[in-house]
């Protein structure tokens, strides 16, 4: 049983929070996985107190964010955004518009992303042990797919004769066509023919045995398992392939408005956040040391 069917079910008004949260996540056409996240960190706030969030006092509310903040095992910078905003948006939707308590502005540095070589990009997919991880490490890099969208993908979205992959509903529910490639191509014909998948590109089993999707922990823990067997130093992640994925076609010559649609951005400032990554020609930095004592530009 996850944190938020815990709660729903031990705490009805949450569940009346949770009923009113789905209903404007599908109705506004945000993401599910802003639901899930939302629903998530406010579930774990209410098991935390014993009731829905939007009932406790100014100081409950801020004692809770300082014990995020300062607790030893702090969650990531998003967790504590998403319990934020979860609760403004819990406010907004319980019509608890004058409540009296004060919700930090969310400011984040604004770092630069983590990006593989290309070499380490080859060793991950060789690090992989089974043929279905070494297809999800190579999709999410040959194709730039955010985690979900790799685990939401059908049989039906593949489409082997034009070499096709379609992305329904990424983020912001945005479809998407993405080129597999050769390489890409000739993987799905061997791992379809070798496990035959049902429904799902990605298959897992649940507690009775049933076939269900596959995991988003699975797919972590598949790539963590495969970077064992490397030589890489950074963290790895899902995202981080992906991130790779935009750096590389840039470096390769792909044009920024055509990065845009192949990422599924909405606005291009997000895509140029990989300007600042990649290694263009035409911008390449170098260190004047190397001009001090004639050295060749690597």
């Amino acid at each position: 049983m996850t944190r938020i069917d815990e709660a729903r079910s031990s705490l009805p008004k949450f569940n009346e929070l949770y009923v009113k949260l789905k209903r404007h996540v599908e109705i506004s056409g945000k993401s599910l996985s802003t639901l899930h996240n939302y629903g998530r960190c406010l579930a774990t706030m209410a098991l935390h107190f014993k009731c829905c969030p939007t009932v406790l006092e100014e100081d409950q509310v801020l004692d809770y964010l300082y014990m995020l903040k300062t607790q030893s095992r702090t969650p990531s910078s998003t967790y504590f955004k998403h319990t934020v905003y979860g609760l403004r948006l819990a406010y907004k939707l319980l019509n608890v518009p004058s409540k009296p308590v004060f919700l930090p502005k969310m400011k984040f540095p604004k770092k630069l992303p983590v990006v593989l070589s290309q070499a380490e990009v080859k060793q991950l997919i060789k690090g992989a042990h089974l043929l279905k991880h070494k297809l999800m490490i190579s999709l999410l890099y040959g194709c730039g797919l955010r985690r979900f969208e790799l685990l939401n993908i059908e049989l039906k979205d593949i489409d082997m004769d034009r070499g096709l992959l379609h992305i329904r509903e990424g983020k912001g529910r945005k479809d998407r066509y993405v080129p597999l490639g050769q390489l890409l191509t000739k993987g799905l014909r061997q791992y379809l023919s070798h496990e035959r998948p049902y429904r799902w590109l990605f298959n897992g089993r649940g507690d009775a045995g049933e076939l269900q999707q596959y995991s988003a922990t699975g797919v972590q823990w598949a790539i963590r398992q495969a970077c064992k067997k490397t030589t890489i130093k950074k963290r790895v992640t899902a995202h981080v392939l992906r991130h790779s994925y935009a750096t590389h076609l840039l470096e390769m010559g792909m044009d920024i408005m055509t990065l845009k649609e192949a990422l599924g951005h909405v606005a291009i400032k997000t895509t140029m956040l990989y300007l600042h990554v990649a290694q263009l020609d035409k911008t390449r930095a170098f260190s004047p040391l190397d001009r001090l004592y004639k050295l060749p530009r690597s």
